[in-house]
């Protein structure tokens, strides 16, 4: 049963491998399973391939299997199309086309693999990414709000500098009135006297003066400080809408870029093992001699060959004789003077008619 399935797979002609000794069909046995794993090699690499680009199990195993089959199928025709030659030269310019689609069909099977086998290295090559990514776009959030965030802060800065300088100036005017009523300075005398009334009303006014500035002023503050909490929460929902991106940032070209940047050799290696595998059929009946199968084959396809090429021969033998006659019969009834006299006869009818033809419309004419 497993024997007939890969025999299968080989791209085989059974009923003639059938009659060939055991050792030439388990050649082809062996090639039957390199083709049928290959595809299940295939199967496994798109089904995790196309997992990582829909996160969903089921259209990866349908995409999956199509692509197993597709893959199946390439590689049983470029098996089962290879024929022994007499030259070795002659038999590897006839599969060098089929090599190197077995070589492109190899890299795009192992690269999902590469993936998964390298899914640890691969991982943390894009949290670093994703760190300098989170990092680049709260940069770009931040200078696209800092504008308004800074002119926010020197307007607050602005309205409190203009407060402390009010207080500086009432607190000099208080220590004025205070010296002045003490006699330390100013005038020098003890008392309230007429001066001190002067300056205890400047200060007055200015402390009246500092209080509606200041009221005025935190009014502005509050509402420049409440557009700030509004900015930076509008900066933070920024960032916050962006980063579910850059946490989705681990599709299959991202993965890929990010096998690119691990060293080269651990993955070449992997490549280059698909890419055995894919050609071993194709290498395995290049390098083999021909088989018993072989000549069987060529027997059949030489004696067929010789059918059509008999056929064709008297195809156009029979076509050129067939026109000899045909020319023979036609030149002996142009000697036959009974025939001549009749085809003369209707020919003179013929004549006839027209010319009169002709002159009754000439008639109708005038």
């Amino acid at each position: 049963m497993l024997k007939s399935f890969f025999i299968l797979c080989s791209g085989a002609d059974k009923n003639l491998l059938q009659d060939c000794s055991e050792g030439e069909q388990t050649k082809f046995v062996g090639i039957g399973a390199t083709v049928f794993f290959t595809a299940v090699m295939a199967f496994i690499a798109s089904s995790y391939a196309l997992f990582t680009v829909f996160d969903s199990i089921y259209p990866a195993l349908l995409f999956g299997i199509v692509w197993g089959f597709l893959i199946f199928n390439l590689d049983r025709f470029i098996v089962s199309t290879i024929r022994k030659r007499d030259s070795f030269a002659s038999e590897f310019l006839q599969a060098t086309p089929r090599i190197i689609l077995a070589v492109i069909i190899a890299i795009v099977i192992s690269k999902p693999l590469e993936i998964k086998i390298f899914e640890k290295e691969i991982n943390t090559v894009l949290l670093k990414e994703k760190n300098a990514m989170a990092l680049n776009n709260k940069k770009e959030v931040a200078n696209y709000f800092q504008s308004d965030l800074d002119k926010n802060k020197t307007e607050i800065d602005s309205l409190k500098t203009e407060i402390a300088k009010k207080e500086t100036e009432v607190n000099s005017l208080y220590e004025t009135y205070i010296t002045e009523a003490e006699g330390t300075k100013g005038t020098m005398k003890l008392g309230k006297g007429p001066v001190f009334k002067e300056k205890i009303a400047k200060h007055n006014l200015a402390k009246a003066e500092l209080d509606t500035l200041r009221k005025n002023n935190l009014i502005k503050i509050a509402e420049r400080e409440k557009k700030t909490k509004t900015l930076q929460a509008d900066l933070d929902k920024k960032v916050t809408e962006t980063q579910p991106i850059i946490d989705g940032f681990d599709g299959l070209m991202a993965r890929i870029n990010a096998l690119g940047k691990l060293p080269l050799i651990p993955s070449m290696f992997i490549m280059l093992l698909f890419f055995a595998i894919e050609t071993s059929p194709i290498i395995a009946k290049l390098l083999s001699p021909k088989g018993e199968y072989d000549f069987k084959l060529e027997d059949i396809e030489t004696a067929l060959k010789a059918t059509l090429s008999q056929d064709k021969y008297q195809r156009e033998l029979l076509v050129k004789t067939s026109a000899a006659m045909h020319d023979k019969v036609y030149e002996d009834i142009a000697q036959d003077k009974k025939l001549y006299d009749l085809q003369r006869k209707k020919a003179t009818e013929l004549l006839e008619l027209q010319a009169n033809g002709f002159l009754e419309k000439q008639k109708r004419t005038l």
